[in-house]
C-alpha cells in the first residue's frame, strides 16, 4: 500500500478531497490543485460550492486568478454530495472545532465529516484530520469512527494522520504554501506517505512526529504560548496604566535585549479561531487525568476580562469629561480580530460592543473590511465612512483593531478623545485627546 500511494504521489496520479472549504481547506485545496493533483472540495454550504465552481474566492490567502485558473482546467472542482469521497486516494479534514456554551470542545463537525468518510472510504486511502483539536482525537475518536464504519483496518487497510493547520489570515510572508508543516500518523509508513504527500505541495520543512497525539499537541502548545504571553502581558498593562507607566514603551525598551525575550503586545481580548479556543481543548483533556493546568487557566481568565476592562476604563476617561457611559455616543473603530482582514471570528471586539450596550452606551463601529457582522443570532451594519464631522459627533471612540487604511490623523485631530487599544496612533503627532491601554 505504502510503495503503490509513493508512486501516485511521484506521477501526480493520486486523487485528493479536502472536506471544509474555509480558511483553512479553500487554501489547502488550491495549493494541492495547482501541484498537479486533481482536487474535490467537500462543503455542506452551497454557497461555497457554487462559489468555487464558479472561480469566485471569499478567502483573502487564496489569489483570485489562481484559483480560477485551476477551476477551469479542471483541477478542481466543490460539491455538497460525500459520494465523491469514494473517488480520491488521500482526504484532509478541515473542518470547524468551536467551543460549546460550556467552554468544551465541540467536535460535532469532525465527527460528523469522518462517518461520511467511514461510508465510502477504501482500501489504500489516507486521511488526515488537520482541525486543531485536542491531544488523542485522531487515534480516540477518528480512527474508531472509520474502522467500525467501514470494516477497514487502519494501518493495514487505510492510513491515518494528523497535520496541524497554519493559517494565519493577513500574514503578508507566510502562507499555505512556504509554511512549515508538521505530520503525525499512525505507524511509520503513514507518517512518510503523509510527508511526501504534503512535501510535494508545500515550499516549507515537513516535520514527522512519532504519533498523531505529538502533532495535535504541538499545535495546542503553539497557540497556548501566544495565549499564555498575551495573558501576561495584558496583565502587565492593567498594572501599569495604575503606576502610570506606558506599557508599550516598557516593550519596545524590553525588545532591545538581543536574546531571552519575544515581544507579545496587550489588547481589547484575543480574537481568531485557535488563539482564544486550543487552551480550552487542553484544558478541558487535561482535567481527564485529573490535572489543572492553573497557569494557562489564569492567562485565559485574563484574556477573557479584557472586554469588560476596556470597557471600564473608558467610563473612567468618559468619566474626566463629565460624561456617563450611559447614554455616550462610543465609535468602535475596527471589529476584525486583527488588522486588515475581514475576519471576525471571535473578534474581542465584538465582546466589547456588547459591554457597551449593556452599560446603556450608543454604539456605532466602522471596519474598512467589515460593514456587516452577525453575533449571538442579530445583524449589526458598520458605517460606511468615517470624516471629521462624524468622528466628532462621538464622546468617545476606540480603537479595537489596528487597520492600517485609516486614517488616524484625522480621528486623532476631530474626536473628542481616544481609547486606543492597539497604539495605531503611535505615529500620530497630535496625542493629547489620546489614551493608550
Amino acid at each position: 500500500m505504502k510503495n503503490e500511494l509513493l508512486s501516485k504521489i511521484r506521477n501526480k496520479t493520486l486523487k485528493v478531497g479536502v472536506v471544509g472549504l474555509g480558511y483553512v481547506g479553500l487554501p489547502l485545496a488550491v495549493e494541492k490543485a495547482k501541484a498537479g493533483y486533481e482536487t474535490i472540495g467537500f462543503d455542506v454550504q452551497k454557497t461555497k460550492v457554487d462559489m468555487v465552481n464558479n472561480g469566485v474566492n471569499y478567502i483573502g490567502d487564496v489569489v483570485d486568478n489562481e484559483l480560477k485558473s485551476i477551476v477551469e482546467r479542471g483541477m478542481l472542482k466543490a460539491t455538497s454530495d460525500f459520494d465523491f469521497i469514494s473517488e480520491v486516494d488521500f482526504v484532509a479534514i478541515c473542518v470547524p472545532t468551536p467551543l460549546d456554551e460550556y467552554q468544551q470542545p465541540d467536535i460535532s463537525f469532525v465527527k460528523s465529516s469522518c462517518e461520511e468518510i467511514s461510508k465510502r472510504i477504501k482500501r489504500g486511502m489516507v486521511v488526515v484530520l488537520e482541525s486543531t483539536t485536542y491531544p488523542g482525537t485522531t487515534e480516540e475518536l477518528v480512527k474508531p469512527i472509520l474502522e467500525n464504519g467501514s470494516g477497514l483496518v487502519c494501518g493495514e487497510d487505510f492510513y491515518l494522520g494528523f497535520s496541524p493547520e497554519r493559517v494565519d489570515p493577513g500574514n503578508l510572508i507566510y502562507h499555505t504554501k512556504n509554511t512549515p508543516k508538521v505530520v503525525g500518523g499512525i505507524g511509520n509508513d503513514a507518517t512518510d506517505v503523509i510527508a511526501e504527500i504534503y512535501g510535494s505541495v508545500i515550499e516549507g520543512d515537513i516535520f514527522k512526529a512519532s504519533s498523531p497525539a505529538v502533532a495535535e499537541m504541538e499545535k495546542i502548545l503553539e497557540n497556548t504560548y501566544r495565549n499564555v504571553n498575551i495573558g501576561l502581558v495584558n496583565e502587565l498593562a492593567i498594572l501599569c496604566d495604575k503606576m502610570g507607566i506606558n506599557i508599550w514603551e516598557v516593550i519596545e525598551a524590553a525588545k532591545t535585549k538581543p536574546y531571552g525575550f519575544q515581544a507579545f503586545y496587550p489588547g481589547p481580548g484575543l480574537g481568531g479561531h485557535c488563539i482564544p479556543l486550543d487552551p480550552y481543548y487542553l484544558s478541558w483533556k487535561a482535567r481527564e487525568y485529573g490535572f489543572h493546568t492553573s497557569m494557562i487557566e489564569s492567562s485565559m481568565m485574563i484574556n477573557d476580562k479584557m472586554p469588560e476592562y476596556v470597557v471600564e476604563r473608558s467610563g473612567r476617561i468618559l468619566n474626566r469629561y463629565k460624561k456617563a457611559i450611559n447614554g455616550s455616543k462610543v465609535l468602535i473603530l475596527g471589529v476584525a480580530y486583527k488588522q486588515d482582514i475581514d475576519d471576525y471570528r471571535e473578534s474581542p471586539a465584538l465582546k466589547v460592543i456588547e459591554e457597551f450596550k449593556k452599560n446603556g452606551a450608543e454604539i456605532s463601529y466602522f471596519d474598512p473590511y467589515i460593514n456587516l457582522y452577525r453575533f449571538k443570532g442579530k445583524e449589526y451594519e458598520g458605517l460606511e465612512k468615517i470624516d471629521e464631522n462624524i468622528v466628532s459627533s462621538y464622546d468617545l471612540v476606540v480603537i479595537t483593531t489596528a487597520h492600517t487604511n485609516v486614517d488616524y490623523d484625522m480621528v486623532a485631530k476631530n474626536a473628542k478623545v481616544v481609547f486606543d487599544t492597539k497604539n495605531a496612533m503611535k505615529k500620530v503627532e497630535f496625542r493629547d485627546n489620546i489614551e493608550l491601554l
